[in-house]
């Protein structure tokens, strides 16, 4: 991503959406194309998709990547919770899935339970070594800070410098050591001072494209994974 792309101002736009109605009753965000998390009845997580193709109650799920969790899976019920980039709220929805071709999943009896408030989506508790790059203000040059928490629409930081909310800066990070450095372009909305100096910030990432999302979520997926792994 390059800066010039970083720092143009462009006005959120409102993804694509092929159905709000599922179940024929309510005015669902649910859109073509939005990030789920798909787990068992049980809550072990069993893969991250997007979900595509709504049709009334049936849909696919496009799985982004390998999961030991589904391998031999034949059809089973399932929990999915998507999050709507948009409106910033998730949507509790269950349904049948069957594992298909090409890591795509067919969904039957697609319901909604619940749609939330939830502030983060696929949200990661961390606590790795990052870097925060500020182009102006006192501020300015890149700083250590550590990231202590991320999903695919913002994450927390922790440093021992001061910055203000509407701050922009470059926050990098390596989720995962086998993997690429993440860089986001990252503008801070809350400011939580702690003791001795110090620094909690929440931020939101700006001006991420659709390749961007999807490699934060396959970082964030797979970081997940290799974490409960351990567990």
């Amino acid at each position: 991503m390059s800066l010039l792309k970083l720092f143009s101002k462009r006005g959120k736009e409102r993804p694509p959406q092929e159905s709000k109605d599922v179940n024929d009753a309510e005015e669902l965000d649910i859109y073509s194309g939005m990030r789920v998390e798909v787990t068992t009845d049980a809550g072990q997580m069993l893969f991250v998709a997007k979900l595509l193709g709504l049709h009334g109650k049936k849909a696919e799920l496009h799985q982004y990547s390998e999961s030991e969790s589904v391998k031999d899976v034949e059809t089973i019920h399932a929990r999915i919770r998507g999050y709507s980039d948009y409106e910033r709220k998730a949507v509790y929805m269950e349904g049948m899935i069957t594992p298909g071709s090409r890591h795509i999943w067919q969904v039957e009896e697609l319901t909604v339970i619940r749609i939330g408030n939830d502030r983060a989506f696929f949200r990661l508790e961390t606590n790795l070594d990052a870097t925060a790059t500020m182009f102006s203000g006192l501020a300015m040059g890149e700083k250590p800070c550590k990231l202590l928490n991320i999903s695919v629409g913002g994450a927390c930081v922790s440093s021992g410098y001061r910055y203000h909310e509407e701050d922009k800066f470059l926050l990098k990070v390596r989720l995962l050591e086998d993997r690429p450095e993440s860089v986001m372009f990252t503008q801070v909305i809350r400011v939580v001072e702690k003791d001795e100096g110090s620094f909690e910030y929440g931020c939101r990432f700006l001006e991420l494209t659709e390749a961007d999302q999807d490699q934060i979520t396959q970082n964030i997926f797979a970081a997940q994974c290799k974490k409960r792994g351990r567990s």
